[in-house]
């Protein structure tokens, strides 16, 4: 198996990125694209596999998609609402935006629609949705019985819409997925979510979709869209990768000095871009612009207590601080991340245990102790996530060697690169 050892760091971090578009916005917009009327222009697209399991769906729907990846841009030739293929089966690999947008999007569509991934979206639920469109009454089901992928979609004629009670305690996506073909649904959608978590996700459909063209109504649980209204196809520039830009920044508050991130700034529609505020009070200095934000760090951390249940892909960005700050951390409310691209809370509890650290896992999150780290071989679970944390650990104390490196090309394949051309090693 490939093995990419992570040297220390000479010194302190100082350089300028822009990660790549946030894959999170690049497969709404490249959904939105697709219902909208007319041909829609999107730029800066995440260049991970999500975003290309995504386009390869579109286009096994029937879609005309051209992707310029010299350019850095994608067209999309939207439909209307109107899913061509009678029929299809889908493959959306480790894609989980992917699987749960699609099963609601080609409800749009008349047929049979097999929905399928890798081993670990077999693994992942995602039986909410599936009773969620049950209550439309199109025919949603687990191919195994077990509430997880395969997934089939049948479609006789396109549901009418109306009431849905949402179990949304698992994934903020069930909500995304169920929202976004609402308008073409003749009487919309009226969800009612029950224990949802990831609330700033939801909120970036319901903003994506204003300005694509269709109004919505939020009061507490309930999310109000009306049928009748069309998206409109426009010319979209997607805004770096919060969640991506969080390594860079987790190096600079580690290893001091300051790193500025561009592309991403102060209006982002990013929840994750919240994490920045979790950097300030371990210690670290962040100065917004309209267009950029910039880290600076002292190399010394606080430790802090905080429920990140709205930004949960922050948790191996802080978990693998955490061991390095000079009181402990409480990470809480995300016991659902169990459920992600690998168990996450479990994953990093066994590696940074394996490191030196002192660490335990809980129910809904992590406690860490101030913690003397070393090198050591680091299992990746297949979880980009996990891959990019730990190589900002191996910063700081060398030797860390990450096993499947490449894993982090489901969202940021230049990761590695980016980070050699920003820290002096």
């Amino acid at each position: 198996m490939d093995i990419k050892e992570i040297n220390r760091a000479a010194g302190p971090i100082d350089g300028t990125v822009r990660p790549p578009g946030s894959k999170s916005i690049t497969n709404r917009v490249l959904l939105l694209a697709a219902l909208a009327d007319g041909r829609s222009v999107i730029e800066s697209p995440s260049p991970g596999d999500d975003a290309e399991r995504m386009l390869g769906a579109l286009k096994a729907l029937g879609f005309r998609v051209e992707v310029d990846r010299p350019a850095g841009s994608v067209v999309v030739q939207g439909l209307g609402g109107i899913v061509p293929a009678r029929g299809a089966a889908l493959d959306v690999g480790g894609a989980g935006t992917a699987m749960r947008f699609l099963a609601a999007f080609v409800t749009l569509g008349t047929g049979r629609f097999r929905l399928d991934g890798d081993a670990r979206m077999r693994q992942r639920p995602v039986e909410g949705l599936l009773a969620g469109l049950r209550q439309l009454g199109v025919s949603a089901r687990s191919e195994s019985g077990n509430g997880c992928p395969p997934v089939m979609i049948e479609v006789a004629e396109r549901p009418t819409g109306g009431p849905i009670t949402l179990a949304a305690s698992l994934s903020s996506q069930f909500a995304s997925a169920l929202l976004m073909p609402a308008p073409y649904w003749e009487r919309g959608v009226e969800l009612e979510l029950v224990r949802p978590v990831g609330r700033p996700f939801i909120e970036m459909t319901l903003r994506l979709m204003e300005r694509w063209g269709v109004k919505s109504r939020a009061q507490g649980a309930a999310i109000r869209v009306a049928g009748g209204q069309r998206y409109r196809c426009r010319h979209w520039v997607v805004e770096p990768d919060a969640s991506a830009a969080s390594y860079f920044a987790a190096a600079a508050a580690l290893l001091g000095g300051s790193v500025t991130i561009t592309g991403l700034g102060r209006p982002s529609l990013q929840g994750d871009a919240k994490f920045f505020g979790v950097l300030e009070a371990m210690g670290a200095a962040v100065k917004w612009r309209e267009d950029a934000v910039r880290v600076t760090g002292s190399g010394r951390l606080a430790g802090v207590d905080v429920d990140l249940a709205e930004m949960p892909d922050m948790v191996a960005t802080l978990a693998v601080l955490a061991p390095f700050a000079d009181s402990p951390t409480r990470i809480r409310g995300v016991g659902f991340v169990r459920h992600h691209e690998s168990d996450r809370l479990s994953a990093l509890a066994t590696e940074l245990g394996r490191l030196g650290a002192q660490v335990e896992e809980l129910d809904d999150g992590l406690a860490v102790e101030p913690s003397r780290l070393h090198g050591g071989v680091v299992e990746t679970y297949n979880d980009h996530r996990i891959a990019m944390a730990f190589a900002v650990a191996g910063l700081k104390v060398g030797g860390v060697q990450l096993k499947n490196p490449g894993c982090v090309g489901k969202t940021y394949p230049g990761f590695f690169a980016d980070l050699a051309r920003v820290v002096a090693c």
